[in-house]
């Protein structure tokens, strides 16, 4: 890749996704660069969606068609991270299955903006979330690629789930979006009209609560592998998690109330949890027991009664 397409790429990443960001540039170089221009290719056609006032559907599915047609090498590329994940796709052979699932999920942002079932929900974040895990497990090239994966996708799955959770708010406001499953609303009593008009109340919590603690799971599961991953990635992906992560004790020390003020992590904080996780780090390379000891997730059921009890893996 060339150096002005890695800083494009760079560019998108430091604008649009400070917390990543930041545990990005941990990262080895030789993945690092690669992330930069991922992350951009992910948020160029996230923003067909988002950033879509005024454009019509059918506009959106045709650009998000033209980026399809670029991103699989299918013609020549008119922006340079496009050029660059192209030369990426090559390089380290990310399949064309996880391009076309990750673009129609993107397509199904166009007309869908409920979701019944987490089931359903899940389904969507297989493209949205899942793929982004695969192609980054890809660039990392760790020898237990098959093993890694399905953390990954847990992980992926773990950070979309925060994302969602966070910015209830911003998605109903700006996008008529609601992410929580409306299972979840209909199990403790809230209509979804309480959400558009944002309107806190117990109910609400009760289910912010049920899904924190559900997207909990996932993280969970998602740093388990951590350790399949190569040595000189394992810290970066750990930080990450932690740092998503913290926006969970944000959202209950708001009392899960993210209706009227949208949850974020001041620069001190982030540079706290950086601190305390690399401290950690130091002296026990166990990214499962790091994660239990500095990030806002609760310790499981196995974390609590030790790895006599389960597969859980023994500090180091």
């Amino acid at each position: 890749m060339q150096q002005e397409h890695i800083d494009a790429g760079k560019a998108i990443q430091k604008r649009t996704g400070k917390t990543f960001y930041l545990a990005t540039r941990f990262l080895p170089e030789r993945v690092r660069h690669a992330t930069h221009v991922l992350y951009a290719f992910f948020r160029i056609a996230d923003e067909v969606v988002d950033d879509a006032d005024d454009v019509s559907p059918e506009t959106q599915r045709a650009q998000l068609e033209d980026l399809r047609a670029q991103a699989l090498g299918e013609r020549e590329p008119d922006d340079p991270v496009l050029e660059a994940f192209q030369e990426l796709r090559e390089q380290y052979g990310i399949d064309d299955a996880e391009i076309e699932t990750f673009i129609d999920a993107m397509a199904t942002d166009i007309e869908t903006s409920r979701y019944d079932t987490y089931g359903e929900l899940e389904s969507y974040m297989r493209g949205s979330a899942a793929s982004v895990g695969v192609m980054m497990t890809a660039i990392m090239e760790p020898e237990e690629a098959e093993t890694a994966l399905p953390h990954a996708v847990k992980l992926g799955e773990a950070f979309q789930m925060t994302n969602f959770l966070r910015d209830v708010r911003e998605d109903v406001i700006e996008r008529d979006r609601i992410y929580v499953p409306l299972e979840t609303l209909r199990d403790h009593g809230v209509d979804p009209a309480q959400i558009e008009r944002l309107e806190h109340s117990e109910s609400f919590a009760a289910a912010m609560a049920a899904e924190l603690q559900r997207t909990e799971e996932l993280y969970r599961e998602g740093v388990a592998g951590i350790r399949y991953l190569p040595e000189d990635c394992q810290l970066p992906v750990l930080l990450a998690a932690v740092l998503y992560a913290e926006h969970h004790a944000v959202i209950r020390a708001q009392e899960y109330d993210v209706l009227s003020q949208e949850p974020s992590l001041s620069t001190a904080r982030k540079l706290w949890c950086l601190a305390k996780t690399r401290w950690h780090w130091h002296w026990n390379r166990d990214p499962e027991a790091v994660f239990q000891r500095v990030s806002a997730v609760p310790a499981g059921e196995r974390d609590r009664l030790g790895p006599e009890h389960g597969d859980g893996v023994p500090t180091r």
